[in-house]
């Protein structure tokens, strides 16, 4: 007699089912409009996913930066804001806060993350000056650029490789580290920029052996690391999977030993901190912290509320505390790879190993037949939130933008469509539904056609560009 009670879904794969380790106590309502909304919608944006108004989007995947849910103790926090222009308690919170979980010595606040780049871009940097630096991302680099300097990517090969199954893809390349020495000389380098869980690669990590030889190197040659802190928890929890001797280290050790191998960090905290605004940049240096800080008075406002409310100070403060908890980070990580794997199994091109934040769809091969200069990524965006009203975005030639010297279009080996999963806000079902909604287009991927951009802003072209159908 055969047993026809209904299985889990752990118990029909072999193992035990995990669950998120929170509930929900409050909740947003979300629509899905009709496929000729969608239509008007999209055409009215131009194409491009970040021109469209979040009241026509149903599932919200284009970012992670700024839109989690915030705890009870977030919340409760916000109700201390100390609102004094100058000395606010909560800056002294949040100084803390970073001093015990990622140890650096000397504290700045900022509105967000770009504003810490620009900050120790401006403070560091020289014109002619060469910033070595694991992958490029998009505002880090611009910041690097408007201050005089050049970014030169020293990243493994593997990271340039979706199909490359190489477990620590954000590693720096040490041989190209120490060329790029030899070629420019060590006065003509400011620091190294070093980034974790590597966005523009496919979030993908880099191993605490890395760091430390990152670091053996540059003393060599008196050189500083500094590092983009802004998903370490993510990268962090992977180091403590892969990495042999950290299996049973917390997350809060891992990133504080990982930290203490640079000079300093700047953070978007509207990621991994769990706030929905709010930066920092933080270094042990002395003489570059009495830069920064009287730097950060003209540009985002005094040096102990740096562009924030003492009531955001305050929710950052507890958000620092939140992301490095295990069972927080490990939930988090692994909703992303649960949507990965779906998708794996259902052969959808995807970047591999599945990153830390977000499932970063190969556009290369899901539509071979559309050529770079066609935006084959900006197109699969278009064609997801068309679909099921899913909103990604794009991370290839139109992120790349164009060459400063040349002016002709940089060519990224990675053309990628990012599904970027916000921390403790949607189910397993809505990442059901994303899959879902990528398998449909791909299955139909022959009947698309690429993009034409008719609209191209100076920087950063990729946030308010407008495109059309070829």
């Amino acid at each position: 007699m055969s047993d026809s009670k209904p299985k889990t879904m752990g118990q029909q794969l072999g193992r035990r089912s995990w669950a998120e380790p929170w509930k929900i106590k409050m909740v947003e309502p979300i629509r899905l409009k009709s496929k000729s909304d969608r239509q008007r919608a999209l055409e009215e944006a131009g194409f491009n996913t970040f021109l469209l108004r979040s009241e026509d989007v149903y599932i919200d995947l284009l970012t992670d930066s700024g839109t989690s849910a915030m705890s009870d103790r977030q919340w409760s926090g916000m109700m201390l804001g100390d609102e004094a222009y100058a000395g606010s308690r909560n800056f002294f919170r949040l100084e803390h806060a970073i001093r015990e979980f990622y140890g650096y010595e000397h504290v700045v606040p900022t509105h967000q993350g770009r504003g810490a780049e620009h900050l120790i871009s401006q403070a560091l940097i020289s014109p002619g000056q060469y910033i070595p630096g694991n992958m490029y991302f998009t505002t880090t680099r611009l910041h690097q650029e408007l201050a005089g300097g050049t970014f030169v990517d020293v990243i493994v090969d593997e990271a340039h490789d979706p199909a490359s199954d190489f477990p620590f893809k954000g590693n720096v390349d040490l041989r190209k580290l120490e060329a790029l020495i030899h070629e420019v000389g060590s006065e003509k380098i400011p620091y190294v920029s070093l980034a974790g869980t590597v966005n523009m690669a496919g979030g993908q990590p880099i191993s605490m052996e890395n760091v430390r030889s990152v670091r053996e190197l540059c003393d060599r040659y008196d050189i500083r690391v500094y590092l983009d802190a802004t998903r370490m928890a993510e990268n962090c929890f992977i180091i403590q999977e892969r990495e042999a001797g950290y299996s049973q280290t917390p997350i809060a050790q891992i990133l504080k030993e990982f930290c203490g191998y640079t000079a300093g960090a700047w953070m978007s905290a509207k990621k991994d901190s769990l706030v929905n605004i709010g930066g920092w940049l933080a270094v042990n240096d002395a003489d570059v912290f009495d830069q920064v800080r009287n730097m950060v008075v003209i540009y985002e406002g005094l040096h102990t509320y740096g562009g924030l409310a003492g009531r955001d100070m305050e929710a950052l403060a507890i958000g620092v505390e939140e992301s490095v908890d295990d069972d927080h980070i490990r939930t988090r990580v692994n909703q992303v790879r649960y949507l990965g794997n779906l998708l794996v199994a259902w052969d959808v091109p995807i970047v591999r190993p599945v990153g830390g934040h977000a499932v970063f769809l190969d556009a290369k091969r899901f539509f071979p037949h559309i050529p770079q200069d066609d935006f084959p990524a900006q197109t699969l965006a278009a064609e997801l939130y068309l679909d099921s009203g899913v909103r990604s975005m794009e991370r290839g030639i139109a992120s790349a933008g164009r060459d400063s010297e040349t002016g002709e279009n940089r060519h990224p080996k990675l053309e990628l469509t990012r599904l970027t999963i916000p921390r403790r806000v949607y189910t397993q079902a809505h990442m059901d539904v994303v899959a879902e909604t990528v398998k449909s287009v791909f299955d139909n991927r022959d009947s698309f056609r690429g993009l034409e951009m008719v609209y191209e802003p100076k920087y950063l072209r990729f946030f308010q560009a407008k495109f059309k159908r070829i």
